[in-house]
């Protein structure tokens, strides 16, 4: 899987929301200054290519939907940000929303109390 870019990313969005649609009815979805048809079309091309988004043809009319789930996508992202800025830490994760984020202190105890919940299950 690669990442995907703004503009990628922002179809993608729609068409997980949507399940499928047409060209002109992911524009529809899309906040002003709309871009022109063209230019989604051919991001959706590429998100094809890229193995995100299949079409089926009805006449000369293309559904596009997505092939890889919302989820599968968010692991992708959440695992590529985890290697490349916190060495794979939860710790240093965690260090970073409290410090950068402001995580209150209730934020913090019911992630604590979560990790703790996941870890009595794995044991």
């Amino acid at each position: 899987m690669r990442e995907l870019t703004k503009a990628e990313e922002q179809v993608m969005l729609i068409l997980w929301d949507m399940k499928e649609a047409l060209v002109k009815e992911v524009i529809e979805k899309m906040d002003p200054p709309k871009p022109a048809y063209n230019t989604v079309s051919t991001v959706i091309r590429v998100l094809e290519g890229k193995g995100f988004v299949d079409h089926k043809a009805i006449g000369n009319t293309h559904i596009y939907f997505p092939v890889i789930t919302e989820e599968q996508y968010k692991h992708f992202a959440f695992d590529k940000v985890m290697n490349n800025y916190f060495e794979n830490s939860y710790q240093s994760l965690v260090s970073f929303l409290v410090k950068e984020k402001n995580m209150d202190m209730d934020e913090l105890d019911a992630l604590i109390q979560m990790a703790e919940k996941l870890k009595n299950k794995k044991s």
